[in-house]
């Protein structure tokens, strides 16, 4: 992996993780927690959407990919968050 493509991979988790806390709380939580819940997701996303026999290519497919997926641990870290 080159340098650019690092720095993409890391724009990508940074507005993933940006967009699903807004989707979930109203705001971010930071550039670091965002790409680190960006990167988490995409890999989460990536996941559920292979279980159900989806396939994401390109770069808005990534993007949408890891949204899903940064909204779905949100939400499962918000569940364990409030008990």
């Amino acid at each position: 992996m080159d340098l650019t493509s690092l720095l993409i991979f890391l724009a990508l988790g940074a507005v993933a993780g940006w967009l699903a806390g807004l989707i979930m709380k109203g705001g971010g939580f930071g550039l670091i927690v965002n790409i680190i819940v960006g990167i988490v997701g995409a890999v989460v996303g990536g996941w559920v959407f292979s279980f159900f026999g989806f396939e994401s290519t390109g770069l808005i497919g990534s993007m949408i990919t890891a949204v899903v997926g940064a909204v779905i641990l949100l939400a499962i870290i918000g569940l364990f968050k409030k008990s």
